[in-house]
């Protein structure tokens, strides 16, 4: 005899969500590094230095600071004054496709809406995310800088449902960080820690989410 599916916990789902970075994609910041240490002297250890030491990056993936902002504020730091477009390529191409994560969307399209939330900035969504070949796939995009929120917050999790316009027990979200997760279930979510395809592939489907 077949095997029997294993019955959903709790209401049945409507909407998946996913996390982007780490979920979707694999991102290396090491690449970040590499591509601007050539362009103003500096070596990728004192670069990491100086940018994990500041404020800029949490500043720009909550909106607090928009793209020019940012870019004169890495200039300052590096004491090198970037070009845009060489800034942006360096600091852009960081990600990698996770390709059975990739084809889990395509199978769970016709059967759900699809959610995606990410805590992330202005050129990492046009340079990054935007261009992947499954981000049309998506019913409803919630960005931290336009929400001007970030995971945890209540707001950005808020935002995904109302863009979703389902109630929160309809849905589940999915991301590799446990803390992120937490505020999606205080929210009312369902909630997936990511740790690889096959074990999020079964998890969903002991909440019932058939791909």
């Amino acid at each position: 005899m077949p095997p029997t599916a294993p019955a959903p916990r709790g209401p049945a789902l409507e909407a998946v969500i996913f996390d982007f970075g780490n979920v979707l994609c694999t991102f290396d910041n090491r690449r970040i590094l590499a591509g601007l240490a050539p362009l103003c002297g500096l070596p990728p250890e004192t670069l990491a230095r100086r940018i994990e030491g500041s404020d800029l990056p949490r500043a720009y993936e909550s909106g607090e600071i928009g793209s020019a902002a940012f870019l004169a504020g890495l200039s300052t730091l590096c004491g090198h004054a970037f070009p845009e477009a060489a800034f942006v390529r360096a600091f852009s191409e960081i990600f990698t496709p996770i390709e059975p994560v990739w084809r889990l969307v395509r199978t769970l399209k016709p059967r759900y809406r699809l959610g995606l939330l990410s805590n992330t900035n202005p050129w990492h969504f046009e340079h990054g995310i935007r261009p992947t070949a499954v981000f049309p796939l998506f019913d409803a995009v919630t960005l931290s800088y336009e929400v001007g929120a970030m995971k945890p917050d209540p707001k950005i999790y808020a935002d995904a449902l109302a863009k979703l316009a389902l109630p929160p027990e309809a849905c589940v979200f999915i991301d590799d960080l446990p803390g992120n997760v937490e505020g999606a279930r205080a929210a009312g979510m369902r909630g997936i820690t990511y740790t690889g395809p096959e074990a999020l592939r079964a998890e969903l489907h002991s909440l019932g989410v058939v791909d």
